[in-house]
């Protein structure tokens, strides 16, 4: 599996509880329970969705970032479902020095039940063995606790404070850094909670 691979047919992923597959314009009603909710987006960087047409727009930006190699997003569905109920991602791609960043959301209804280290964990490893992955980065709102919690539950570490680094309501924000090495994943993962790495699998590609 390469980059290249990727890019070409969508890697659909599976755990015990999850599937992770590509984001579908039915997904939209789904992704809009998310991205309009206002705690769920307090830290995103951007408005709260007010219509169905903002999402939308996402569904439309989601499968041209993949056509155009920059992105790669799964929606997170539990197993036996079709339901998206939060998305995560590869971006930033860097092929030369074999770098990609990192992001994910949640539906509020499944914090607290340990869904994001499960999804996390499944395209952490798909990231530094089947993509050749040495680094992913992780750039977040200082003031995302639950945010920065997982990543150190997945063994990131906090690099530093990019100050003023964003602008959202008039207001620069800082932003925490956070970075993990392949050989530091590889080390930790028979250490995770057992729904994070348990039965970890590439279902077939889809071609989309």
């Amino acid at each position: 599996m390469t980059i290249d691979t990727a890019f070409t047919h969508f890697p659909c992923l599976t755990t015990n509880r999850l599937l992770l597959r590509h984001i579908q314009p039915n997904d939209m009603e789904s992704l809009f329970a998310i991205f309009s909710d206002e705690e769920a987006m307090q830290f995103y960087g951007h408005e709260p969705h007010r219509s169905l047409d903002d999402t939308q727009e996402l569904i439309r930006q989601v499968q041209a970032r993949y056509a155009g190699r920059e992105a790669l997003r799964w929606g997170i569905t539990l197993q036996g479902e079709d339901r998206v109920i939060g998305s995560c991602s590869f971006h930033h791609f860097d092929e030369g020095f074999h770098r990609a960043e990192t992001g994910y959301e949640l539906n509020r209804a499944f914090w607290g039940k340990g869904m994001m280290i499960e999804a996390m964990s499944a395209i952490l490893t798909y990231g530094f063995t089947e993509l050749g992955l040495h680094r992913v980065e992780a750039i977040i709102d200082i003031m995302n606790e639950r945010s920065k919690g997982l990543l150190l539950k997945l063994g990131f570490t906090y690099e530093g404070n990019l100050r003023q680094r964003y602008s959202f309501r008039d207001r620069f924000e800082d932003e925490h850094y956070f970075g993990l090495l392949t050989d530091e994943w590889h080390g930790l993962v028979g250490c995770l909670h057992p729904f994070a790495t348990e039965n970890w699998s590439r279902k077939e590609r889809s071609k989309i």
